[in-house]
């Protein structure tokens, strides 16, 4: 029954597979949540992959503002797909384990998701300064290569990342197996581990600085261009910066409030909290953000075309 600390070390150190702990029994309710879970899918998907065929078909909006929004749109299926045919599987179990390399890549998904949203982001957010504040230049400053690579180094940046977030943590010996959340969170899995974490904690701090910091920067120098403008110039002018940044900005604090209502429910103790909202809080820049995007973006794409 007692096990020498060698021999935990041992087990611990083969552990294949974490338990999500924040799961509860529902009986019969779980089918009506995997049906309503089912369909938010459906509709994420249908609306992002409807978006990104207008663009691609559509030849006059092969722009470089256009190519950002089908990058965050691609983005929204690829942070959906990490999270939603999880969730269904895990609804309709009865036993809410995950093995170890499914966790994993589900983090890195989730994570690489993020800094991908963020980044696409900031860099629509310069683009946004371009057309507002130099206009008979935006042609010049921003052509359709310029977008291509600044979406390639958003991709690139992101993913490289997050694969030595992941190298860090498979190295990790594990104590505990248990994980109170209802999807793999990077930073519950760390707190599990009974090896050294010195180096994923730095590593971790590090880059949530440059997760933050590096879009922060330009979305900051941008913003505050565009209100320089916005003041001084005509009654036109601060017309059309409104109706293009509207959905730039909502989407852009609307992710923010999500991440920092992630932050929030990871890292501090929510037992008061009712569930229901601790459940929203801890998904909501999952489900909401891929939700919304196409919904904003999409209308005002049919402003500008109509």
């Amino acid at each position: 029954i007692f096990l020498s600390s060698k021999t935990r070390m041992k087990v611990n150190s083969t552990l294949s597979y974490f338990i999500l702990g924040a799961y509860e029994h529902v009986g019969n309710l779980k089918y009506l949540y995997f049906m309503l879970t089912a369909m938010l899918y459906i509709v994420i998907v249908i609306v992002n992959i409807s978006l990104i065929v207008v663009i691609c078909m559509n030849r006059s909006l092969h722009e470089p503002m256009y190519l950002f929004l089908c990058s965050l749109f691609v983005n929204e299926l690829y942070g959906s797909s990490g999270l939603f045919p999880f969730l269904l599987v895990q609804i309709l179990s009865d036993i809410h384990t995950v093995s170890a390399p499914l966790c994993f890549l589900q983090i890195f998904c989730l994570y690489t998701y993020g800094g991908v949203e963020l980044l696409n982001l900031a860099v629509m957010s310069y683009d946004r300064f371009l057309a507002i504040c130099y206009p008979l230049q935006y042609n010049t400053l921003m052509t359709f290569n310029k977008a291509v690579i600044f979406i390639a180094v958003i991709w690139f940046y992101s993913f490289v990342k997050f694969l030595i977030t992941l190298s860090l943590n498979i190295r990790l010996t594990f104590c505990g197996s248990i994980i109170n959340s209802l999807i793999c969170s990077n930073y519950l899995v760390v707190k599990l581990a009974c090896s050294d974490t010195q180096v994923n904690n730095i590593y971790g701090l590090f880059g949530i600085v440059l997760t933050i910091l590096v879009p922060l920067l330009p979305i900051l120098f941008s913003y505050m261009r565009i209100l320089k403008i916005c003041f001084c110039g005509s009654k036109q002018t601060r017309q059309r910066a409104v109706s293009t940044c509207t959905p730039h900005l909502a989407s852009l604090l609307n992710f923010s409030f999500g991440c920092f209502f992630e932050i929030i429910q990871s890292r501090f103790d929510m037992t008061n909290v009712p569930r229901l909202l601790r459940i929203i809080l801890s998904l909501y820049f999952l489900i909401i953000q891929p939700l919304l995007n196409p919904i904003m973006f999409g209308l005002q794409m049919l402003i500008q075309t109509f």
